[in-house]
């Protein structure tokens, strides 16, 4: 009880500061996309991939051929680390196409791909990845900090998370993190926040959700991630949203909530894993984990959303969907 009035209380201080704060529209930059001419939308969620084909990098990418084939996907999200060890060394660095072009080079895969950062990418030249000339290298690429994507029934809210975590700040070891564009931190995480709060109150759309790089709820092995679940969290609940979308947990895995409405998925199996790395869990709210590589399918109308989980053979794990109408999970 006393954890719930404080929940209660932060929401409505937090809620109240941003209403003040807030402007009357969101700043983030917009993009667009199209549903397919049925009025549906599909797409691929995979994360932490950039290991230039290893440690089945190159199975989970033939495996999101033959789904992106078979679904028609309009286009593929990356939840981050998309570089690994320490993101890009600038524009010109050969990981770029040795982890991305030469590797995801099915005709189905040919579509946009919409890219956040991760901790990892943010350990290199953060701005090599943000800047048009790697989309003119390789077309499909788009990458920025945080922004919106309108896909008609459903809006994307793409946000940098790296810049939330204190430990990457206070302890960051032997890394050198790319902190050009976002110190001073507070007023970045403060613009960050109230954009974010002002896009969702905004969106009319039938479908919100949300991507970022770190965990809100997760088994896995880095967990919760304390700074969203304090900051980012209570304004996901806020706005309604329908799914938190991550990767940064090198697994899949599927959660829902005894306080929201909010679905937790994490994709974040694009090469290596973490076998046996996983950690005791509400079971009322663990509807599905899987410490191998893989990656997550989604299509959507108005009215219903499919996720299904695949394994690096493209073999089916978890399936789950839910209907707008009803309001109720399968």
């Amino acid at each position: 009880m006393v954890k719930a009035g404080y929940r209660l209380l932060f929401l409505g201080g937090l809620l109240s500061w941003l209403c003040l704060a807030s402007p009357a529209t969101s700043e983030l930059q917009r993009l667009q996309h199209r549903v397919k001419p049925d009025g549906t939308l599909s797409f691929l969620v995979v994360g932490d991939w950039g290991r230039e084909g290893n440690y089945n990098q190159s199975e989970v990418a033939s495996q999101m051929g033959v789904i992106g084939e078979r679904l028609d996907i309009n286009f593929v999200i990356s939840t981050g680390d998309n570089f690994y060890d320490c993101g890009l060394t600038g524009e010109d660095d050969p990981a770029f196409f040795k982890s991305f072009t030469d590797i995801y080079t099915a005709p189905s895969l040919q579509k946009p791909w919409y890219n956040v950062l991760g901790n990892h990418d943010y350990r290199g030249d953060v701005e090599a990845q943000l800047s048009p000339v790697l989309k003119e290298k390789d077309s499909k690429w788009v990458c920025f900090r945080s922004f919106i994507l309108n896909a008609e029934i459903a809006e994307f809210f793409f946000v940098d998370t790296t810049p939330f975590v204190n430990e990457y700040f206070t302890d960051p070891r032997e890394y050198n993190y790319d902190w050009k564009g976002v110190e001073p931190r507070d007023e970045y995480l403060f613009s960050l926040v109230k954009d974010v709060d002002s896009a969702l109150k905004a969106s009319s759309a039938k479908w919100k959700i949300v991507v970022g790089h770190h965990t809100i709820k997760s088994a896995g092995q880095h967990g919760v991630t304390v700074e969203l679940e304090k900051q980012l969290l209570p304004i996901l609940e806020a706005n309604d949203v329908d799914l938190y979308v991550n990767g940064h947990d090198h697994c899949l895995q599927h959660i829902t909530s005894t306080d929201s409405d909010i679905q937790f998925i994490t994709s974040g199996g694009g090469s290596q894993a973490w076998r046996g790395k996983i950690s005791s869990w509400k079971p009322e709210e663990m509807k599905f984990y899987y410490d191998g590589q893989g990656f997550l399918s989604v299509n959507m109308t108005g009215d219903r959303a499919d996720l299904v989980f695949y394994d690096v053979f493209g073999q089916v794990l978890h399936k789950w969907s839910i209907s707008k109408q009803l309001h109720d999970a399968a």
